[in-house]
């Protein structure tokens, strides 16, 4: 479409509403505005493209998007001012005038009665990740009206994460639209944990959109999201419609969640309980003054079905064994030049030996990439006494054929 018919055309801007969902209570909480030109045929056309194209004058997207702006609150000023209402806007617009304009707006149906701290402003990571010098004051100062901040497509761009910490922005958008049902790679996980911990940290709330299937909701649940949007859960709407319109959907969803993941971990409690007799059972059979080497041997051969790699390391992180590891050809020996390696760097590691040595029992890690093997494995560690603890590596064939272990 001609951007120029459209400024000549702006009586024919029809904005719609694309519900958002809180995990909390299943209502939908809020919308993302998405505006749309209906043309002479009555065919609606996306105008998000509008706002992203650079070469179409900066004054044209301003006004289009006060135009937008205005036509969102006029619907809205007809509700009951409950819900959210996410607006995207651009923040090089907003720095042209250091947001005077759109205050300006918002202000004066603050005076008919709006609610300044329902609406949420939605920016592009990508653009304030480069301007954060520029911009964090500017979001500071907007955020006193009470008005929220969200960062849109977070996590798209690397390196940009420790920057959202210094703007303290409300809601950090991820998009999983790309992730499908057969292909939730562990490195997009592992990135969306982070964020989720970050969101934690800096107080704000995560929220996944772009959610087309039960999967991803079910991705979306696993990785702390506390909104959910996406045509999965409900369509772009022409107007505002009864919150509860998906509840049921969601909770019956939340429910399977619930049971896989209770399924999940009897699997990982059993499992670890059965290495825990194993290892009890191992031990007492062994010289406590034996070498070290000695010991990992006797214990792999008595884990050999469930195990491919064995070590004991202090409460330091120093590697005191070799490693014993298994070939391909099932036989165990050991490979010395794992002795003296420190892995206290691990994630969770004096966490870990410290749980192991107050609960006195072992503990089973959650999946992570072995960077020898390049696949996805499990550790079971085990205190043997107060200062010297047993690793086991657990490899993906045995969790493969376990119910509940990936």
């Amino acid at each position: 479409m001609d951007p120029l018919d459209i400024m000549m055309k702006l009586d024919q801007i029809v904005p719609y509403f694309d519900p958002i969902i809180s995990a909390e209570n299943q209502f939908i909480i809020g919308y993302e505005t998405i505006p749309y030109f209906q043309d002479e045929e009555k065919e609606l056309h996306n105008l998000l493209w509008f706002f992203k194209d650079k070469s179409i004058p900066s004054d044209f997207r301003l006004e289009l998007t006060h135009t937008v702006l205005q036509k969102v609150l006029d619907k809205y000023m007809t509700t009951d001012h409950t819900q959210l209402l996410f607006i995207h806007y651009d923040a090089k617009l907003l720095l042209k005038d250091n947001g005077d304009s759109m205050l300006s707006i918002l202000q004066a149906y603050e005076e008919q009665g709006l609610d300044l701290s329902k609406l949420v402003l939605q920016f592009s990571e990508a653009f304030v990740s480069d301007h954060i010098a520029s911009l964090k004051h500017l979001f500071a100062y907007i955020q006193t009206f009470g008005i929220q901040i969200a960062i849109d497509d977070v996590g798209e761009k690397n390196g940009n994460l420790d920057k959202l910490a210094l703007i303290k922005p409300n809601i950090l958008k991820v998009d999983v639209s790309f992730l499908r049902e057969d292909d939730l790679p562990q490195l997009y996980q592992d990135v969306h944990h982070l964020l989720s911990m970050l969101s934690r940290k800096i107080g704000a709330a995560l929220l996944f959109k772009g959610i087309t299937s039960f999967h991803q909701l079910n991705y979306a649940w696993r990785n702390g999201s506390r909104y959910y949007q996406g045509e999965y859960l409900e369509k772009t709407q022409s107007s505002f419609i009864p919150i509860d319109s998906c509840k049921e959907k969601v909770k019956k969803d939340f429910h399977h969640f619930i049971n896989y993941e209770r399924k999940k971990m009897k699997a990982q409690l059993a499992l670890t309980e059965k290495i825990n007799t194993q290892i009890a059972k191992t031990l007492k059979t062994i010289d406590p003054h034996a070498p070290y080497d000695e010991t990992i041997l006797a214990v792999a051969s008595d884990c050999n079905d469930y195990s491919f790699r064995v070590y004991i390391c202090n409460e330091a992180g120093f590697q005191l064994s070799a490693n014993a590891e298994k070939g391909a050809d099932g036989i165990w020996c050991l490979q010395p030049e794992g002795r003296q390696k420190n892995w206290s760097w691990r994630p969770y590691f004096f966490e870990n030996i410290a749980r192991m040595s107050m609960e006195k029992k072992g503990i089973l890690s959650d999946l992570y990439t072995d960077i020898e093997r390049d696949e996805r494995i499990r550790t079971y560690s085990y205190p043997i006494t107060s200062d010297r603890f047993i690793f086991i590596d657990i490899p993906y064939d045995f969790l493969f054929e376990q119910e509940g272990l990936l």
